[in-house]
């Protein structure tokens, strides 16, 4: 279906979206194998994203293997404000809104150590392009908390933010960002620590998350496909 999908758009630039699941990660194997570009969405934990990573590479290996062009392009979608809804009724306030951009930054520190090892770059130095990481979900839900918490702290070198349109507009009018996110693997570790010391199983929590997200994808497309077998019905009626 996926590959379908990028065949009837013809565009270079499609990016079929594929949930960071253990069944999900397969498939984007063999879809970045198949030539297919993926967005990998539904990932949560750094385990996820190098879960994605691992399938990203993995894929352009056997297209290496195979001697075929490694030109596929990847993201690698990770939700930011989704942690912190979850987590800050457990929490107390000092630690509200750090659970989100802790694990991004664990995820960043990730990133960057896998475009310096050597694994990267000999697939590099064939021409494949990094899988890059995007920020999802990164409006701010608790009013407590600036409109542009997120944008402000998650700027970061070979990244993408994907922003709704209230927030952008909201940074454009008053955001403020002091400097480029660095990686920054004692910051997260200790924050992560912290919330931890609260109850909170981050991991478990993650797996939570991604599972919640599955199903409200399900029933999206669900929906999706029920209005349009409604349309087709009453136009093959008219």
């Amino acid at each position: 279906f996926a590959h379908r999908l990028q065949n009837q758009a013809a565009q270079p630039n499609l990016l079929v979206k594929v949930p960071g699941t253990p069944e999900g990660l397969e498939a984007v194997e063999d879809l970045i194998a198949g030539g297919t570009g993926i967005n990998v969405t539904l990932l949560f934990s750094n385990a996820h994203y190098l879960g994605a990573a691992e399938a990203y590479l993995a894929g352009l290996e056997r297209r290496l293997a195979a001697g075929q062009p490694l030109n596929v392009f990847s993201v690698a979608s990770v939700f930011v404000s989704r942690w912190d809804v979850a987590a800050n009724p457990m929490l107390p306030s000092h630690l509200h809104e750090k659970l989100g951009v802790a694990v991004m930054q664990q995820i960043y520190v990730s990133y960057t150590q896998l475009l310096e090892s050597e694994r990267w770059k000999t697939l590099a130095a064939a021409g494949a392009l990094p899988q890059k990481v995007l920020w999802a979900s990164t409006s701010t839900k608790d009013p407590q908390f600036p409109d542009t918490y997120y944008l402000g702290k998650l700027a970061a070198a070979g990244t993408i933010d994907t922003v709704p349109e209230k927030t952008l507009l909201a940074f454009a009018n008053h955001g403020q960002m002091a400097e480029l996110m660095k990686p920054d693997d004692a910051f997260a570790t200790k924050t992560l620590k912290e919330i931890a010391a609260k109850g909170i199983d981050i991991e478990a929590l993650a797996a939570s998350l991604q599972r919640e997200g599955a199903a409200a994808f399900q029933a999206d497309w669900a929906t999706l496909l029920s209005s349009m077998a409604a349309k087709v019905e009453k136009l093959s009626k008219d």
